[in-house]
């Protein structure tokens, strides 16, 4: 799996609209997509907070509890709906917390009649998504306070890496037939959105359980070819050793696909990778980090890592602290080693929790100095940026920008160049 583990556990977004419940959302950029599903669902409904959970980490579970205590604290007659891959997972422990009125299941949650006044009423709504086999679309066209948007394509995953316990969160790989997807980024850029973001569980799975199993790449030309007006096209988490031709093809000629790469990259050890069950060794991850650089120099590329995963001892770390540095990877989501009950890695010899955070401490500033050295060498190009704020966007390459004076049009997209590295991105001026 990929895409949940594509960011540490963030503080909640929180999407509040005229007449719909407050959302909370935790994880990753699937459940971003799914809140909005849900919001546009509740439409109507009175007195309600959606707390949209993760099950990535422990911490992510933590951070959902403390805002069901909050929100209840908060307004103790709202009705609290808990959902997401936390709720799926463990329904009841959920369903038993103070002002909990409803827990719903990944599958039941983006169903329009789970939201009907009749149906609030019952507690439990949690199906065996283990036999899911198909994932519906739903036309999202709003993405509150955001600026790009999110499509998902894909739903699920087959694999097991030990560490993870998503699969039993989302069910098995189904993908989104390419028609829905496309109508989908149809109907967000006449909505105003001017970059789509493809996101999914394990997004390199796309299209293996449709028919002639094309590619992901395949989906990627299509959106581009049919959704001519849409300017900027970016994926979210892949795994390296199932990037697809037509995915590298375009990298290297379509300039409305985006300079950017995401790896589920997790270790730079082969002995940790093999024990975590991934599907790629370091050579592999080495080769796609090489093929990039080499068709698009300027390429930004972020990566997972998990630190402290278990048996990990010094020199295997050290391992994965050298492979990151000689990669000088610039975007690095680096979070410890969290013990998922019920999966193979949580039966493993364990790292101490402190020597896990110190780990994580160490390869974040690996991270950092490559960050520095990445926005240095983009000092002085022109960068086109989607300003997410008066005075601060991202560039294709996804880096940080701030505007060193005056302001820009939220949502715009306006050609800036870098003046200097500042913190963890750069600040640049108009041409």
């Amino acid at each position: 799996m990929t895409e949940p583990t594509d960011l540490p556990p963030p503080p909640p977004a929180v999407s509040t609209a005229s007449g719909a419940p407050e959302i909370l959302t935790f994880g990753c950029r699937l459940n971003t997509w799914e809140s909005e599903v849900m919001r546009n669902h509740a439409q109507g409904l009175d007195n309600v907070v959606i707390i949209n959970t993760c099950a990535v980490t422990g911490e992510a579970e933590r951070q959902a509890r403390q805002a069901i205590r909050r929100a209840h604290r908060a307004n103790p007659d709202a009705r609290i709906v808990v959902t997401g891959c936390a709720a799926q997972i463990d329904p009841a422990s959920w369903s038993a917390l103070p002002g909990v009125a409803r827990v719903l299941g990944n599958e039941e949650k983006l169903k329009a009649e789970s939201w009907s006044p009749a149906a609030m009423a019952e507690a439990v709504a949690v199906s065996d998504i283990m036999a899911a086999r198909e994932t519906a679309a739903h036309l999202v066209t709003e993405f509150a306070g955001r600026t790009r948007a999110f499509v998902q394509v894909q739903q699920g995953c087959d694999h097991r890496c030990t560490f993870c316990i998503i699969p039993f969160g989302r069910g098995p790989s189904r993908s989104v037939p390419v028609g829905a997807v496309v109508e989908q980024v149809r109907a967000l850029v006449r909505s105003g959105y001017r970059e789509v973001v493809l996101t999914g569980v394990d997004m390199t799975s796309w299209g293996a359980d449709l028919p002639g199993r094309p590619g992901l790449g395949q989906l990627c030309r299509r959106v581009l070819r049919l959704v001519p007006e849409l300017e900027r096209l970016r994926l979210s988490s892949v795994d390296p050793v199932e990037i697809d031709e037509d995915v590298w093809q375009l990298l290297e000629i379509d300039p409305r696909f985006m300079p950017y790469l995401h790896l589920s990259l997790q270790a730079g050890s082969d002995l940790i990778l093999k024990r975590m069950k991934r599907r790629h060794l370091v050579a592999d991850a080495a080769r796609v980090v090489a093929r990039a650089r080499a068709l698009r120099p300027d390429i930004g590329i972020g990566a997972d890592v998990i630190a402290g995963f278990p048996t990990e001892d010094d020199a295997l770390f050290d391992q994965t602290r050298a492979f990151l540095t000689d990669m000088a990877l610039p975007y690095l989501h680096v979070f410890p080693y969290s013990e998922r009950p019920g999966t193979p890695a949580a039966r493993m010899r364990a790292v101490p929790v402190p020597e896990r955070k110190a780990r994580a401490a160490t390869l974040r500033a690996v991270g950092e100095a490559a960050a520095a050295r990445y926005h240095a060498s983009l000092l002085g190009q022109p960068l086109r940026v989607l300003m997410e704020t008066p005075t601060t966007g991202h560039s294709e390459q996804f880096a940080p920008v701030r505007l060193a004076r005056g302001e820009a049009g939220v949502g715009d997209i306006v050609t800036l160049v870098p003046l200097a590295v500042e913190g963890g991105g750069l600040v640049a001026e108009r041409i």
